[in-house]
């Protein structure tokens, strides 16, 4: 199917029968070639009736107890995967490996320089293919990996596993925040991003680190963790090869009918709903818009705390005098204040309209206090340290809050994949300088790392603040383009749908798309 180009005021519409796209009437827009749900709607056209209310309400239901917790667990268990790096170092890692220097700090490091090497391949990998599938199966290969770190025994190997890992777990976010998009509306997506995104990772990996050292001593305790952690996130990726979806038009737990509504419910976002075709417009594009950037950025700074707090949060409490037990279990609390911080947070976000960039502001305050409170606490403080370092946590809800934005305001399935590859590499390289913040030579107190994190907070704030005004911006350059083409509504009707939200257009595009502030 050829792209239409409309040059005088005229619209599209697509047959059921040809799949074809017709003129009608509408102003200036260039129309992409249809995404797959203006195929599957063409399809289905007048086969089913609409759904009840009630219908409705358990459609959507269904997918947040099935689909949800399908990407949670995903996810969880590639963060679990990778931090458990942290609760190792402190049962005997470091020493069984003779690690020296920076070394250990350059094994979380390598991780996420393989998710910079792996970003673009594994972001078009994700376009081109079927999302569920690519998602599906780099769990089962980094759940393998995870596996194999039992058997290093020295820096070279584990580095080697651990850039393997990064490689192909840098599709975790990208690939979960596209089917968010798919399958919820703008105003859904805020609270979901952060049950999906929840950080889970912190509280598995304390029960099974401290689970693990009942095991005996046949093997080092450390490798105990790797053999768990690794075991249960393999059997889980084999299951989500064989059921994960890509969109609500192959989701195994709804109707044809079900389908239907929810893939014109999904239309109303404008964002795009399934395609497979890369567009390269859209990829430039994507390198064009400065909220790109700006998030990309955004990622970096936020991220600095999450590479520094991830590798050696364990090694701070064990550092407050604390046996490798106690160290373990006592790093569980971060993962339930991450992840209450994130639900309130979003959940704020999802009903103060337009004013998610604020949220976000707001909830980088305590973090920054947290900051202040470890780098000006004396190490013998054991409560103001803890207090510090849990309060810290919070820097999470902004990081998802700033997802959802993204998910919300990016349109067009190729400029969403490059747009993601990008936050990517903000959230890479931020990692990479909040573990290279943390030195050996700075050790208990690593001030520096703290220091970092101050400054990553606040410019995040200000990153925020100018997301915020671009926005603003853009939505009134958009109004006054529609004034002037005396635009009051939209004339763009496919079987009662806008073609603007079938057409795979992205957000510069679309005469009536309204950025979330």
């Amino acid at each position: 199917m050829d792209p239409v180009k409309s040059q005088s005021p005229s619209s599209v519409s697509m047959t059921k029968e040809q799949g074809t796209v017709k003129e009608s009437a509408l102003p200036e827009v260039v129309l992409d070639k249809p995404d797959d749900a203006a195929i599957f709607l063409a399809e289905h056209d007048g086969k089913y009736e609409p759904l009840t209310p009630e219908e409705e309400k358990k459609a959507i239901r269904k997918t947040d107890w099935i689909l949800l917790p399908c990407l949670f667990w995903t996810a969880t268990w590639g963060a679990v995967d990778k931090v458990s790096l942290s609760t190792a170092a402190i049962f005997g890692l470091r020493t069984d490996l003779n690690l020296h220097g920076q070394q250990y700090s350059w094994l979380s490091s390598i991780l996420f320089i393989g998710s910079l090497v792996g970003m673009w391949p594994m972001s078009i990998m994700v376009q081109k293919f079927r999302t569920g599938k690519v998602l599906a199966c780099a769990a089962v290969g980094w759940s393998a990996l995870t596996l194999l770190q039992c058997s290093c025994h020295n820096f070279a190997g584990l580095a080697s596993l651990r850039f393997l890992m990064g490689f192909l777990e840098c599709v975790i976010v990208p690939g979960c925040s596209l089917m968010i998009s798919v399958f919820y509306k703008k105003s859904e997506s805020p609270h979901r991003t952060a049950l999906v995104f929840a950080f889970g990772s912190s509280i598995i990996n304390g029960a099974l680190s401290a689970l693990a050292s009942t095991f005996g001593s046949a093997i080092p305790t450390w490798k105990y963790i790797y053999l768990l952690v690794g075991s249960i996130s393999f059997v889980w990726s084999c299951c989500m090869v064989w059921f994960l979806p890509d969109s609500p038009i192959n989701s195994k737990w709804l109707s044809d009918r079900e389908k239907v509504f929810m893939v014109k419910r999904m239309a109303s976002n404008k964002t795009g709903v399934s395609s497979n075709d890369f567009k390269w417009d859209q990829v430039r594009e994507a390198f064009m818009d400065p909220r790109t950037y700006i998030v990309m950025l955004f990622n970096f700074g936020i991220n600095i705390p999450n590479g520094g707090l991830s590798t050696f949060n364990a090694i701070i409490i064990k550092n407050l005098k604390f046996t490798s037990v106690q160290a373990s279990l006592m790093g569980m609390p971060t993962g339930v204040i991450a992840s209450l911080a994130a639900f309130g947070f979003t959940w704020l976000a999802a009903r103060w309209n337009n004013k998610r960039c604020l949220v976000a502001i707001i909830s980088l305050v305590v973090p920054l206090i947290g900051a202040v409170i470890c780098y000006a606490s004396p190490q013998s403080n054991t409560g103001a340290q803890l207090a510090g370092l849990y309060m810290m946590y919070f820097y999470f809800s902004s990081y998802v809050v700033m997802i959802s934005l993204v998910q919300a305001n990016t349109a067009g399935n190729t400029k969403k994949a490059v747009t993601y590859g990008f936050n990517y590499l903000g959230y890479a390289g931020g990692a990479i300088t909040g573990t290279q913040t943390f030195r050996t030579k700075d050790a208990p107190k690593y001030s520096v790392g703290f220091a970092s994190m101050m400054v990553g907070y606040c410019v995040c704030m200000a990153l925020s603040a100018l997301y915020w005004a671009i926005c603003i911006l853009m939505n009134k350059k958009k109004e006054k383009k529609m004034e002037a083409a005396g635009e009051v509504e939209d004339q763009l009707q496919l079987d009662g749908l806008e073609d603007e939200e079938v057409a795979d257009l992205t957000d510069y595009k679309q005469c009536h798309f309204k950025y979330t502030t």
